[in-house]
């Protein structure tokens, strides 16, 4: 699939170019959007820690300013051997800017691949349809 080696590679790039001085662990994301554009986020620390911002919340952000408004493929990858899956909260953003069936791809260092629909990482989610029947 081409789409998806663009996004490994994109994700890859991100990943080196993470500021992780203070747990030394990078991670890079990169997402497909709606209209089939790339955009990519890495993670950013800062000395306040644990205030900073994670890789896939910072595709997303790119993602949103780049005009594209629905995740259609997302890859993420850190610098170890075992694949990172997201945290809550970017499970969370994630899920607010896809629809269940929306792939995330975990990328190993050794270029191992596992593949999750946002469904299965964040069942039950939250969303938007919750607020209109409060």
């Amino acid at each position: 699939m081409p789409d998806l080696k663009r996004l490994i590679d994109t994700a890859k790039k991100a990943m080196e170019k993470a500021y992780a001085p203070y747990s030394n662990f990078q991670v890079g994301a990169a997402i497909l959007d709606n209209n089939g554009q790339l955009h990519a986020g890495c993670n950013v620390e800062n000395s306040a820690y644990p205030i900073g911002c994670c890789a896939e919340q910072a595709a997303v952000t790119a993602m949103i300013l780049g005009g594209g408004q629905a995740i259609q493929d997302i890859v993420v990858i850190a610098k170890k051997h075992n694949p990172c899956p997201p945290c809550g909260a970017c499970r969370q953003v994630i899920a607010e800017h896809s629809d269940h069936n929306t792939k995330i791809h975990l990328l190993t260092q050794g270029d191992g691949l596992t593949t999750f629909q946002v469904s299965e990482l964040l069942p039950q989610a939250f969303s938007p349809d919750h607020l209109d029947s409060c």
